[in-house]
Order: structure tokens, then sequence, then C-alpha cells
């Protein structure tokens, strides 16, 4: 990353911190602002959100590792969901997950070569009256079959 690149990042965070506050309860909302941003918080960006904090890095990674929602590496600009529990299961999510993956050539918790789809699972998207349910750019599809799965994928090709 160029010096001017991480001082205008710097500059961001140091605003985000303004913005949010100076302590761990603030960390969330800037973590969430730069991977908004960004799609990733990357390790200066950890570096400097510790450092305005007060805070060990690490608890900077530990963070963002907590939670799924938040990244340390780069994601694809299409990001697939779908839910791991127990109701989606039993309705056929392994199947669907399955397809997709081979759709896709990549499993869950990859992203594709060209960077346009990356899959995760979730806990759960609340949804379980309508399983299986998958999360995908932020829009719920619930009572998902093989093929409305495969066509919601190919969209996003």
């Amino acid at each position: 990353m160029l010096t001017l690149e991480k001082n205008s990042l710097s500059e961001e965070i140091e605003e985000l911190v303004s913005l949010y506050g100076e302590n761990r309860g603030s960390l969330l909302e800037i973590l969430g602002a730069i991977e908004k941003k960004y799609g990733y918080i990357s390790e200066f960006a950890q570096q400097e959100v510790a450092r305005l904090l007060n805070i060990h890095p690490v608890e900077v990674y530990s963070f963002i590792s907590f939670f799924s929602f938040l990244h340390s590496k780069p994601q694809g600009r299409n990001m697939v969901r779908m839910c791991k529990t127990i109701a989606c299961n039993m309705k056929g999510a392994d199947n669907i997950s399955a397809v997709i993956e081979k759709e896709l050539g990549i499993k869950f918790g990859e992203t594709t070569k060209n960077r346009r789809v990356t899959l995760e699972y979730t806990n759960c998207l609340g949804m379980c009256d309508c399983a299986p349910a998958m999360l995908v750019n932020g829009k719920i599809y619930t009572n998902l079959d093989v093929e409305k799965a495969i066509k919601i994928i190919n969209e996003l090709k």
C-alpha cells in the first residue's frame, strides 16, 4: 500500500474514532464502517484502530475473527451466506450447499478466483419457518430448492 493511501486510510479511521468514540465499545461500529467501505479490514487498518483506541492489535483481530460478518482478507463482490441451522439442514440445505459449491467450483469459506463470489455459512438468519434460507448481498432468499439456488447463483457469475 502506498504511503499516500495509508495516510488517507489513517485519516478515515481517525474520523471514525471521533464519530463513534475512543473506547472498546465503539469497535464494532468502527470496524463495520471499514468493512462496508473496503470489503474487509486490512492488517494496516487493524493496527491503526488498535493504536487509536489504545488496545492491542490482537484484540482487534480477535474481534474480527469472532464476528462472521467481519473479514481480515478481501472477499468477493457478492457474499453468499447459507444458513447452517438444524431447521435448514432438515429441509435440504446440505444438498443445496453442495450444488452451489459445484456450480461455482469452490467450497464454503472460499472466494472464486475472479473475486465475484464468496461463500460462507452463517448460524441463523431467523427464517426457520421458511427454511432453507440464504443471504445474498443482504437479501434473504427462503424456501430454497436446488433450482432456485442455481438461478440465484448464476445471476452472480
